[in-house]
């Protein structure tokens, strides 16, 4: 019987934020509007959908004209830029390793094509880096977590035009100058593949007039694969020994049946989510993608040398998010099920969240034997968790054993895939305080280890307080994942 490893010395624990969903002061020190404070909070009995996060320019000039109004919580988050001290001081307190946070594009350039930075807003990341490292925290900084600048969309049409690769690399260069001492390892963009499911969150693309809609989304997620090259080229010039990664959202389908044709399907599914890190990680566009293109009569403009650049400026680790697995099938009859701009057919074997979402542990390893074997690169899982609701006692003790449960089985599974010979140095689990969610714009979504006293309608004192979890979470780290 083999004897299970231990997680790998320096092993990277910690959590993951994003800008548009914790720090607030939308419209502060400079701040220019980004395509999230475009989202409305839809309450769960009048969306049509899981997930509310498209909006048209229709919608935009109207709420920009204030002919709409409404709930904006994206907006507002949980005021990190005002809380960003004492949050740190507790994931410190949880023994935090790295906190992987997005630096939001339009509070450094408002409106994305602008000539010079806004110094308050470097400044603002400048003091939270700095708290970070203070505790002998890493920052893991994300260049793009669905905070496009709105100016870049409603001039440009988001990454839809060649012209923002320029825009992004002035960003980029901005900051990797800025913070050269200070981080180390840096993401290029929030799980690019988003792009093709809502184009308006992963790359601020309106899509409501375009007569092919696939072509726009693919065109522009070439100029984000483009883009990603030549930050990952500018980061290893300006910061040496700086690691760039790719960020992928992650869900392995698996067939529903034996069925040949269900076996195909999923075949497709798996190499259609993988072929944004096959060209992060092997520089260049997948064999199967050419066929795919020419059915759906898509045709990507290349300029002379995107293909030298993506050859030659491949990424040093490859992150993903993880939360649950798919399984479809060719069957019309087929039960379905939803979750994180995914959908597939109800897996009866797995248990089902609060939102829908079917957990798989085992899938976790899985995922990560199948990266390891595709690519033989470093992995980082740098999404992981459980949206539920959380009920305060009367005590104000939060006990959410559901939460250290779903965590305690998937980080068994990460100690399997590193017994099985993956290379995984790091884990931040989604998110580590209560914020607004990505999908819905829910504060009820709840994933942290510290709540925040605020609802889904913005009401509350943004206090701060630990659930059970913080605790549980504060041994993992401790032990290096021995004590779950």
């Amino acid at each position: 019987m083999s004897v299970v490893k231990k997680f790998p010395e320096g092993f990277l624990w910690g959590g993951a934020t994003a800008a548009n969903q914790v720090e607030g002061a939308y419209d502060l020190d400079g701040k220019g509007l980004s395509t999230a404070d475009m989202v409305r909070y839809i309450p769960k009995a009048e969306r049509t959908k899981d997930h509310a996060l498209d909006v048209t320019r229709e919608e935009i000039e109207a709420i920009l004209s204030g002919k709409e109004e409404g709930r904006f919580p994206k907006r507002d988050g949980i005021d990190f830029y005002h809380h960003y001290k004492e949050d740190i001081a507790l994931f410190a307190e949880m023994g935090f390793k790295v906190f992987r946070l997005s630096i939001n594009w339009a509070r450094i350039f408002p409106n994305g094509d602008d000539a010079e930075p806004n110094e308050a807003g470097l400044r603002f990341y400048d003091d939270v880096f700095d708290e970070c490292l203070k505790y002998g925290i890493e920052p893991l900084v994300t260049l793009s977590h669905y905070e496009t600048p709105l100016q870049l969309t409603l001039k440009y049409n988001g990454w839809a035009d060649r012209r923002v690769i320029g825009f992004f690399m002035n960003y980029a260069e901005t900051v990797f100058k800025r913070y050269r001492s200070k981080v180390k390892y840096w993401l290029t963009f929030n799980e690019i593949n988003v792009i093709t499911l809502s184009p308006y969150t992963g790359g601020g693309v309106l899509v409501e007039s375009a007569e092919n809609k696939l072509q726009l989304c693919y065109q522009a997620a070439h100029h984000q694969l483009v883009a990603s090259s030549l930050a990952t080229k500018l980061a290893h010039e300006i910061i040496p020994g700086s690691q760039v990664g790719c960020m992928l959202a992650r869900m392995a389908t698996y067939p529903a049946t034996n069925n040949p044709d269900d076996i195909l399907k999923a075949q497709k599914l798996n190499q259609m989510n993988l072929f944004f890190t096959d060209v992060h990680a092997k520089g260049e566009y997948p064999f199967f993608m050419k066929r795919y293109f020419e059915e759906k009569d898509i045709h990507i403009q290349k300029e002379v040398g995107d293909d030298e650049i993506l050859k030659a400026h491949t990424v040093d680790f490859i992150s993903f998010s993880y939360y649950m697995s798919l399984s479809t099938s060719s069957s019309p009859e087929a039960q379905t099920s939803s979750g994180n701009l995914m959908g597939g057919v109800k897996n009866p074997y797995l248990e089902t969240s609060d939102w829908g979402w079917q957990i798989d542990p085992k899938g976790l390893r899985y995922t990560l034997n199948d990266f390891y074997t595709r690519y033989e690169l470093p992995l980082f899982i740098v999404e992981n968790g459980l949206g539920a609701y959380d009920e305060v006692e009367a005590d104000g003790s939060i006990h959410d054993e559901y939460r250290i449960d779903y965590l305690r089985k998937h980080i068994e599974q990460m100690q399997e895939a590193i017994t099985d010979g993956v290379e995984l140095i790091g884990y931040t689990s989604w998110g580590p305080i209560d914020l607004v969610s990505a999908s819905t714009s829910e504060m009820s979504k709840r994933y942290g280890f510290i709540y925040v006293d605020q609802d889904d309608d913005g009401n509350g004192t943004l206090a701060r307080s630990r659930k059970d979890s913080f605790f549980w979470y504060k041994q993992v780290i401790e032990s290096n994942g021995e004590t779950l």
